[in-house]
Formats: C-alpha cells, sequence, structure tokens
C-alpha cells in the first residue's frame, strides 16, 4: 500500500498529490480547472515577488488571489530580503492562506540573479536568515521547495532542508534536478531519499511526476510522503486525480476525446472571461494549448495551427474542428493531419482524414 495523505501541522494534505507553482501557469483560473477535475490535496499559486507583495504591487495582490473555498492553499514567495521576505509571509498570512511556501528552486536567471529561488542553495547563511524571519513573522505553516542542489557539486538539498526543519518549516519540496539542470539533466531521485531519511517533517518528491506510474516510483524509490505535479499537470490536467486513484488501489480514469475537448473548450471560455484583453488572453491560451496538445495524434500540426491563430474565434474555431475529426473516426495512416477551417464539410459528408 502507498501512502495516501500527509499532515502539515493540522492541515491534512490528501490525496498526497499536489499541484505545483508554475509561473504563468497556476492562476486562479488553472488552478479552478484542476480542483473541479479532482484529485488535487493542496494548490499552489505562481511564485509571488516578496517585493512587489510588500510594496502593494496590484499584480502580485492579483497573483496571490485565491478561491474562499480553495482549501488547503499555498502562496509561494521568492526574494533575497529576509525583511522583506517576512514582510510578504505576514500579508500571506492576513489574506487567509493555509500555507506561506518558500521558493528555493526557481532555476531562471533573472531570480537567480538577485540571488533568490535555487541561488539560495549555494548561500546558507542567506537562506536560514529567510527562513528563520519568516518564521518570526508568522503563525501559519511554513514550508519550502527546493531543488536537489545549485549544481552537480553542491547537491545539498538534505542539508538545507535539515535548516529548514531546524528553522521552523514544517514540510519540504525537493525536485531532483539541480539548478544547473535547468529543465533536463540525467533523473537522480538520492537527494530526496536521504532527505526523507533525516528528516522528521514530510518530504514530497517533485521532477518528472508525470502519470501514476512514475508518481508510484518517486515513492517506491524515496519513501516520499506524497508528490508534486507540475508540467505534467498542463498536458494533462486529470494526471493528479489519475495518480491518487491509481495510489488508492482504485480503478484509473480513462481521459476521451470528447472530455479532453470539453474541458480544453471550458479552460479556453474561463480564461476569456478573466483577461481584459484578447491579446492577453490569446497569449495565455496558446501557453496551455502548447502543452495540452502534446501526446494527440497529429498533436504538432494542432499546435502549429493554434499557435499562429490570430484571434480567440479562430483558435477555438481549430481546437473544434480538431476534436471533431477526431471523434468521427480519428487519424488514419500516415498522412499528417491537415487543419482546415472547412474540415467541417468534410464532417458533414461523412468522411475522415
Amino acid at each position: 500500500m502507498y501512502p495516501t495523505h500527509y499532515h502539515i501541522r493540522q492541515i491534512r494534505v490528501e490525496p498526497n498529490v499536489v499541484l505545483a507553482p508554475m509561473e504563468g501557469v497556476t492562476d486562479l483560473t488553472f488552478r479552478r480547472l484542476i480542483r473541479q477535475i479532482g484529485g488535487c490535496g493542496m494548490t499552489t499559486t505562481e511564485f509571488i515577488a516578496s517585493e512587489g507583495l510588500r510594496r502593494g504591487s496590484s499584480k502580485m495582490e492579483e497573483m496571490a488571489r485565491f478561491d474562499a473555498d480553495e482549501r488547503p492553499v499555498a502562496i509561494q514567495i521568492y526574494g533575497r530580503s529576509p525583511e522583506s521576505m517576512a514582510e510578504a509571509a505576514r500579508i500571506i498570512e492576513d489574506s487567509g492562506a493555509d500555507v506561506c511556501d518558500l521558493n528555493f528552486g526557481c532555476p531562471s536567471k533573472k531570480v537567480c540573479a538577485h540571488s533568490g529561488g535555487s541561488a539560495l542553495l549555494k548561500d546558507f547563511s542567506l537562506a536560514t536568515a529567510i527562513v528563520r524571519e519568516v518564521r518570526k513573522a508568522i503563525k501559519i505553516p511554513l514550508t519550502v521547495k527546493m531543488r536537489s542542489g545549485f549544481d552537480h557539486t553542491m547537491r545539498n538539498a538534505p542539508e538545507v532542508a535539515m535548516m529548514c526543519q531546524e528553522e521552523g518549516a514544517e514540510a519540504i519540496v525537493i525536485h531532483w534536478r539541480t539548478r544547473t539542470d535547468l529543465y533536463g539533466g540525467t533523473r537522480a531521485v538520492d537527494k530526496i531519499a536521504e532527505a526523507k531519511s533525516r528528516l522528521k517533517i514530510p518530504v514530497i518528491g517533485n521532477g518528472d511526476v508525470v502519470d501514476f506510474e512514475s508518481a508510484r516510483k518517486m515513492i517506491e524509490e524515496t519513501g516520499c510522503d506524497g508528490v508534486m505535479v507540475g508540467r505534467g499537470a498542463v498536458k494533462n490536467p486529470w494526471v493528479l486525480l489519475q495518480i491518487a486513484q491509481g495510489l488508492r488501489g482504485e480503478p484509473i480514469l480513462e481521459v476521451d476525446a470528447a472530455e479532453k475537448h470539453r474541458v480544453l473548450r471550458n479552460y479556453i471560455q474561463s480564461i476569456r472571461d478573466v483577461f481584459r484583453s484578447e491579446r492577453g488572453a490569446l497569449g495565455r491560451i496558446k501557453k496551455i494549448c502548447n502543452y495540452f496538445t502534446h501526446g494527440l495524434p497529429f498533436g504538432s500540426e494542432l499546435r502549429t495551427a493554434l499557435l499562429h491563430s490570430q484571434g480567440l474565434d479562430e483558435l477555438i474555431d481549430h481546437v473544434d474542428v480538431y476534436f471533431d475529426r477526431l471523434a468521427a473516426g480519428g487519424f488514419r495512416g500516415s498522412r499528417p493531419y491537415e487543419l482546415s477551417l472547412g474540415a467541417r464539410e468534410d464532417l458533414a459528408e461523412g468522411s475522415a482524414p
């Protein structure tokens, strides 16, 4: 049997499958989508600049917004100033969030250049000061997300995680990649396993958890208390539910084309409703569709058509045509999927590509 829940102090995280913070992805609209599908034990916002939140930036405040029934929810912040991080944490607590999460894992040059994110893994004293000051500033649970190290000469996640525990953090998420791996590298989960063997607080495994098999493997190889899902949830929003079902020993949901069409269509409409401009909505939708279309039959052709769409109506038409064709009989032979807005005429005549 696999673990199916864990606790962050008094907060029961069940199922023990949680959504990772992702810049430009895990906004309120996407988190609502994941919650509607089910299987997510806890959501996390996009990472938010502590300085911006402290200064009252409307953009940062919008990024920190969550639904009243979105529980448990963690708000993640990043920065290099212990004082600013502590003040931002107080704002998070006042907002009613369940958990304050610290970002020690972002690999972006912009964040690391200012000694934030995964750059903190090579500045132990600054990382310690941040955790200490934030812990003193708030009463709600504190968690930290990190990578296994800054580079392969400094894979010090177990030591940093131990420090975090000693300074009052109540759960740790560790991604097996180092900062220099960015989004590549060779899978090595030994530092997650080492941290789990040394810590008393929950340790959550992260990195290439994209289905039940990879989640099962992560838990078996590291003994971790749960898994965090990132990009896999964008490609397959049902994956958290499928992993949770597998961990409970239940049949795993098989998602058909009609369900994919329904969910993608509803999500596009949700984004359209939220964004003030069509240009902004189109940019966000293209980013999500770029992930979502991976793994679909002739998905690269669909992806190209979506990315070249000049407006939302055109993009939606491409989506509808593609899934209508898929429902009509799929894509036979080796003929590339030729996306045409006039394809419904072919479908009306009963033909399939």
